[in-house]
């Protein structure tokens, strides 16, 4: 195989790649984006204490990044650092999208947590993922 061969397939490796992690990260917020808007319905019907709007939200965002990562991660490899990487464009863009939905952007320590929890969590999710499908 030729040097030129070798680096066009390492850089149709890595398009490829970087196809996978922003397909897993809108795919995991679109889903986020759907679950939200159900569970905002089911708030107006059922009456849902605040106490439990919080854990619910971040059991939508693990739910979230693990289809995304299930989606986006098809036949990978390295599934914690990918599923770190769309968890960390999935918290950015999440970021982004309901700040422009509330018309506010607050950016603080909040924030940040958020932004590490979806980055381990990504990664968690990247590793069951792969090796989910690998087992099927």
């Amino acid at each position: 195989m030729s040097s030129s061969s070798k680096s066009e397939t390492l850089a149709k490796s890595r398009g490829t790649q970087w196809f996978g992690i922003i397909k897993g990260t809108v795919y995991a917020i679109t889903f986020s984006l759907l679950l939200i808007v159900f569970f905002a319905l089911a708030i107006k019907l059922f009456d849902i204490a605040d106490d439990f709007i919080i854990p619910i939200n971040q059991v939508i965002k693990i739910i979230s990044l693990f289809f995304g990562c299930y989606i986006g991660l098809k036949g990978c490899d390295k599934g914690l650092i990918k599923g770190m990487f769309i968890g960390g464009f999935y918290s950015i863009l999440s970021y982004i999208i309901f700040s422009l939905l509330c018309g506010m952007f607050n950016f603080g320590f909040t924030s940040i947590t958020d932004f590490i929890f979806s980055v381990l969590i990504g990664g968690l999710c990247g590793m069951l993922a792969i090796n989910f499908k690998r087992n099927r």
